[in-house]
């Protein structure tokens, strides 16, 4: 029988090796290497004999089982993100920029699950009590029946947990959790991944939901290993710009329902409130038309969103002009430029150009692809695009439109707020309902020449 390989992996960056050493080659740290227990040295099964695991049950396709029961804390949003709302025994992480409102999120979910009958326990490794206290009062919440902790050893959080029995855990953050079977310091990729993994059992077993809190590096992504993602069930993003009151709680991941569904929030003094409908607010500062600005009919998840994008073109004094994006991919508008330029003949080069999704949005579908080469147009020409017109389509290489996805949502979404026609390619499907005048454009090309009068 071959022998087993043994395997060595250091605490601070989890980097792995054949071979014991005093120093990590991948992050440079000192006595942090220890060899990892294979499974078959685990305890063994005595019906079996050896090492042997025991037998699980193994189930067909056609089996059917009762859909998880979800509990609704009352707030459209959260609960609509969430799937439908709160699944027992769930592991949640929660990420977002320092500053931008999780902990404020956080607290009046905790209320709201709380006064619909959920036992709730708060734990917070970055806050005292006192502090928490202080934010419940400001946010109206001091009658919530939440409990407090201020903890961050792991050990005894679970042992509370295991005596309280509530049905959810709110974990405030997971980088202050300290393991102290662990041999590195809080934060470090061991600590994270081991606290992770020990909260995440500990909800599948006992059936408690645990929502983590976790700090984000600068790329925007949750800092620690990434294996932290694949444990949870669902992975949910907390952005908004600071200077904006809007927030946008996203789903990345989710086990109980769709990915990429988002929930919009409006930061008050009181705290944050639900924002039923974000094409109106997200619209609501439009002024009259103007060069360089477009509405555009996207689609975040299942709910469709119009959003405003923002173009300025201006000459560059600079020999490199400058290309810069808030809210959208900037690879995305280098290859817009460049078919613009390619296949319509409309060069930018000596000109700076800047782009802008209005109201601190994030779009990260190509059905913008059209709207945007509008916007540059429109800021290029100085001429404006009427303000009763939404725009959507995703642009090729070759200058060909290609139509996108639920088309008639984003048409219905218009026509709600008071728009009367759309500019979109010419396969979309667009139906009978929508009662918007739709002008079908085939490639860039058309598009300019109609709508701009040159090509």
């Amino acid at each position: 029988m071959a022998k087993a390989q043994k395997t060595f992996t250091c605490s601070a960056c989890g980097a792995s090796s054949s071979k014991w050493s005093g120093r990590c080659e991948a992050c440079g740290e000192w006595n942090t290497i220890s060899e990892d227990t294979p499974l078959s040295a685990g305890p063994a099964t005595k019906s079996l004999g050896g090492t042997r695991g025991a037998s699980i049950t193994l189930t067909d396709l056609s089996t059917e089982e009762a859909p998880p029961p979800r509990t609704e804390c009352g707030v459209g949003e959260l609960d609509r993100v969430l799937g439908g709302g709160l699944v027992p025994g769930s592991a949640i992480l929660v990420g977002g920029d320092p500053g931008i409102g999780k902990s404020t999120l956080l607290l009046q979910a905790a209320a709201r699950f709380a006064q619909v009958g959920l036992p709730t326990i708060y734990v917070s490794g970055e806050e005292a009590s006192a502090q928490v206290r202080m934010r419940a009062q400001r946010l109206g919440l001091t009658d919530a029946p939440v409990r407090l902790a201020a903890e961050t050893n792991l050990r005894d959080i679970l042992t509370t947990l295991d005596a309280e029995r509530p049905a959810l855990a709110i974990i405030d953050s997971i980088q202050t959790m300290w393991a102290d079977n662990v041999d590195s310091a809080p934060g470090s990729v061991s600590q994270v991944r081991a606290a992770a993994h020990e909260l995440t059992t500990f909800a599948k077993k006992r059936g408690i939901s645990v929502i983590l809190v976790g700090h984000v590096t600068k790329e925007g992504q949750i800092a620690g290993p990434r294996v932290v993602e694949h444990m949870v069930d669902t992975v949910l993003y907390f952005e908004g710009e600071r200077g904006h009151q809007f927030r946008i709680l996203r789903a990345v991941k989710n086990r109980f329902g769709p990915a990429d569904e988002i929930g919009v929030f409006e930061m008050t003094g009181a705290g944050l409130s639900e924002v039923v409908n974000p094409s109106a607010l997200f619209l609501s500062d439009r002024e009259d038309p103007a060069p360089g600005s477009v509405v555009f009919a996207g689609i975040e998840g299942t709910r469709p969103v119009l959003v405003e994008l923002q173009a300025l073109v201006a000459p560059s004094p600079h020999s490199q002009p400058r290309r810069s994006v808030l809210g959208w991919d900037s690879g995305r508008l280098a290859m817009i430029l460049a078919v613009l330029e390619a296949r319509c003949g409309i060069p930018f080069a000596g000109l700076d150009v800047y782009l802008n999704v209005a109201g601190g949005m994030k779009i990260s579908e190509p059905a913008a692809d059209l709207a945007v080469a509008a916007a540059l147009l429109s800021a290029r020409e100085d001429a404006s695009i009427p303000k009763d017109t939404v725009v959507f389509g995703e642009i090729s290489l070759s200058g060909a439109l290609r139509p996108v996805g639920q088309t008639e949502n984003r048409l219905k979404e218009a026509q709600k707020l008071g728009f009367t026609s759309a500019i979109a390619p010419t396969r979309s499907k667009t139906g009978s309902g929508s009662g918007l005048n739709v002008q079908k454009m085939s490639d860039l090309a058309g598009f300019v020449g109609e709508i701009f009068g040159a090509g």
